[in-house]
């Protein structure tokens, strides 16, 4: 299948894993606790399954690392050359929240980079998606525009998205080399995909993340024309570690 057909089957996939999270989402549900105290719904293990259903039939070849299934060894994902990651609610506290900033994130990984993602959040009516054939769009009801990143100077007023339910201590001493921040609180990873649409200029995030978390967004982000890249300036790369947890990373339009 071509970049441009799988690339609409997945926007159609995350649009039904969002149909099934907004029938949860209209009415009480159940929460848990996983062991590091981060919550789970069950809007989160029926988006799974939708999805998991959906891809296994849409490239049954292909490997799917999920959020709700991230009990992969390490030696048997080291293996993997192409492969899917999926977060079926990112931002599941925004969710329990109910302020609509909560995302399903679906990215094709290959070779440790994100190549095809949708970003959609369904209580918005809002979708985000990229593959590195056709480029990068936002789409909001019928409507669909290309998103490309503009560099901005890096002077004068810089917006900074943000996260609300997970802030960082180390964000205030990154933020001062630069005379005058504005923040953009947003949750979920439609935080990198408003510096792709340029609403924000520069997300730091200096704060633990997975990456379910980012994989969706980062090829939202980087097909449009941000750099995303470890604090260094390194490349953020997936699925090159056991641990699924990103380093600091830092997602800009801002010139060098």
């Amino acid at each position: 299948m071509n970049q441009t057909d799988l690339l609409e089957e997945i926007l159609l996939l995350a649009r039904k894993a969002g149909d099934a999270i907004m029938s949860i989402y209209a009415k009480d549900f159940n929460i848990e606790y996983k062991a590091d105290q981060s919550p789970v719904t069950d809007a989160d293990f029926a988006a799974h399954k939708v999805i998991v259903k959906g891809l296994q039939k849409l490239t049954p070849q292909l490997p799917i690392l999920s959020e709700e299934s991230a009990d992969i060894d390490w030696p048997t994902r080291q293996t993997w050359q192409e492969y899917w990651l999926v977060d079926p609610i990112d931002g599941t506290k925004e969710f329990i929240k109910k302020n609509g900033e909560f995302t399903v994130n679906i990215a094709l990984i290959k070779h440790g980079k994100p190549i095809l993602g949708v970003v959609h959040a369904p209580a918005l009516n809002e979708s985000y998606l990229a593959a590195e054939a056709i480029g990068a769009f936002k789409e909001c009801g019928e409507a669909r525009i290309e998103l490309k990143v503009t560099e901005k100077a890096n002077t004068g007023t810089i917006h900074v998205v943000g996260s609300r339910s997970h802030p960082s201590p180390d964000l205030a001493a990154y933020l001062e080399q630069f005379d005058d921040v504005e923040m953009v609180p947003k949750g979920s990873s439609l935080k990198l995909c408003l510096v792709a649409e340029g609403q924000a200029d520069i997300y730091p995030r200096l704060g633990p993340t997975c990456e379910w978390d980012t994989g969706a967004g980062h090829a939202v982000a980087a097909i449009a024309g941000a750099k995303v890249t470890q604090i260094d300036g390194s490349p953020l790369l997936y699925n090159q570690k056991e641990s699924y947890l990103n380093p600091y990373f830092v997602v800009s339009r801002l010139a060098d």
